[in-house]
C-alpha cells in the first residue's frame, strides 16, 4: 500500500496502526533533527516512542521540548500533512518506504521523511546534479542549460534547488531535452521559493519532481537551504558546478558530495572572473576538471544510455567575414574596445556598432569596465 492513500483521521487522537502519524509527529517534534531521528530510530519505531514515559523519553537524551511534542502532540496538524499527501501526484515516504532513493540512504544523515510533488520514482533514478551562482554570467547560464540539455538526453536525471541562475538554468536545459528533472527545494511542498520561479516550478512537477524534507507550509528560512544541499548531493551519482564564487553557497554542496564519496565535476575558468574561482578551487582539491559532456560520462559510464536521438544542430554563421573577424578577436576572458581598435585599425565607432551586431546575435556579452566577453 503506498502512503500516498492514506486517509486523515477524523478523530485527533490516532489509531495505533497509524504509523506514519508518529512519523511525521516525531520529525515536527523540536530539537528532533535528522540524526536524532535516525538514532532513535535503533532502539524505537515512532510509534513505540509514543508510548514511553517522559523519564524513558529524557533517558534517550530527548530534551524537555522534545519530550512535551511527543507526550502532547498536535495531532491537528498532522492529519494536515496527511491530508496534502491524498492529493493527486503528492507523496510522502519514509526512511523505511520501498520507494525512498537507496543512494540517499547512503548519507550520514538522511531524512527521515519526504515530501514529493511529481514523478516519485525518478528519486532512484541515475542523477547527475548541477549547481553554481545565483548570479551567474551570460556565458555560465548557457553552458549550464546545454550540459543540462546534453546529460538529460543521454538518460540522466538532472536536479538542482529551484535557485536562480545556475540552477534554474540547469532544470531548463532539462525540460527543453524532454527530459526529466528534480529540484530539491528549502521550503514545505506546497511553498515556490523564489517566487519568480513558480512557473518553472510547475513545469518541474508535470515532467520531473520537487522535493523537500519539510512539511507543508513551511517557509523559505536561511537555515535550510544548506541543509537542503546534503540532499541534493545525497540523491545524485555526481555534481556539476558551472560557476561558484569563492564563499559561494554551491561549494558546500560539492564538499558535502566529496564527503559522501559522489563524483564532483567543475568547469574551470578564467583566473580574473570571481565566479570561476569557486571551480577552479574545487578541482585544486580533486573535482574533475570538466569541458565536455563526454568528461562526465567517462566516470558515469555504469549510468550511461547512449543516445539516438540527442545531437547538437549545427548552426550556420550568419556573420559577414568582418564580424567573423572581430569575433575571433573576442576572447572568454574580457577585452576592452581600446584592445580591439588597436588589433584591428578600425575606428571606435566601428568597432562598437560590430560588438552590437555580435551581442544581439548572442555571439558575446558585455561586462563590468566597458569590455566584452565571447559566449559561443
Amino acid at each position: 500500500m503506498s502512503w500516498t492513500k492514506f486517509k486523515p483521521r477524523s478523530s485527533p487522537t490516532p489509531n495505533a496502526s497509524c504509523d506514519l502519524s508518529y512519523w511525521l509527529a516525531l520529525s515536527r517534534a523540536p530539537g528532533v533533527g535528522s540524526r536524532t531521528f535516525l538514532n532513535l530510530l535503533e532502539t524505537h519505531s515512532p510509534a513505540q516512542l509514543f508510548s514511553e514515559s517522559s523519564s524513558a523519553l529524557a533517558a534517550l537524551g530527548l530534551n524537555p521540548a522534545a519530550i512535551e511534542a511527543i507526550k502532547n502532540p498536535d495531532w491537528h496538524i498532522i492529519d494536515n500533512d496527511l491530508s496534502w499527501s491524498t492529493q493527486s501526484g503528492h507523496h510522502l515516504i519514509t526512511l523505511n518506504h520501498p520507494l525512498y532513493p537507496e543512494q540517499l540512504k547512503q548519507i550520514s544523515d538522511p531524512p527521515p521523511v519526504l515530501f514529493v510533488r511529481g514523478q516519485v520514482d525518478l528519486l532512484s533514478g541515475p542523477q547527475i546534479a548541477i549547481v553554481g551562482s545565483r548570479n551567474p554570467s551570460t556565458l555560465g547560464r548557457e553552458t549550464a542549460f546545454e550540459f543540462a540539455k546534453a546529460l538529460s538526453a543521454h538518460g540522466f536525471v538532472i536536479s538542482s534547488g529551484l535557485a536562480l541562475g545556475i540552477d534554474a538554468a540547469g532544470h531548463e536545459g532539462a525540460l527543453h531535452a524532454q527530459g526529466p528533472t528534480i529540484a530539491v527545494v528549502g521550503t514545505g511542498p506546497d511553498r515556490i521559493y523564489p517566487a519568480v520561479n513558480k512557473n518553472l516550478a510547475s513545469r518541474i512537477i508535470e515532467q520531473g519532481a520537487i522535493v523537500t524534507e519539510l512539511p507543508p507550509g513551511t517557509p523559505a528560512k536561511a537555515h535550510h537551504f544548506p541543509r537542503r544541499n546534503r540532499i541534493i548531493s545525497g540523491l545524485c551519482q555526481g555534481l556539476l558546478v558551472v560557476e561558484a564564487a569563492k564563499e559561494s553557497g554551491s561549494l558546500i554542496s560539492a564538499r558535502l558530495a566529496l564527503e559522501q564519496n559522489r563524483e564532483v565535476f567543475a568547469i574551470p575558468g578564467s583566473i580574473h572572473n570571481p565566479l570561476a574561482r569557486g571551480c577552479n578551487a574545487l578541482i585544486r582539491e580533486g573535482a574533475k576538471l570538466v569541458e565536455t559532456v563526454q568528461d562526465i560520462i567517462e566516470e558515469l559510464h555504469q549510468y550511461y544510455q547512449k543516445d539516438t536521438n540527442y545531437a547538437p544542430t549545427p548552426k550556420q554563421s550568419m556573420l559577414d567575414l568582418e564580424q567573423q573577424t572581430l569575433l575571433n578577436l573576442v576572447m572568454y576572458d574580457p577585452i576592452s574596445i581600446d584592445y580591439l581598435v588597436e588589433k584591428t585599425g578600425k575606428s571606435v565607432e566601428m568597432i562598437a556598432s560590430m560588438l552590437l551586431i555580435l551581442e544581439l546575435n548572442g555571439y558575446i556579452s558585455a561586462v563590468a569596465g566597458g569590455c566584452y566577453t565571447r559566449i559561443k
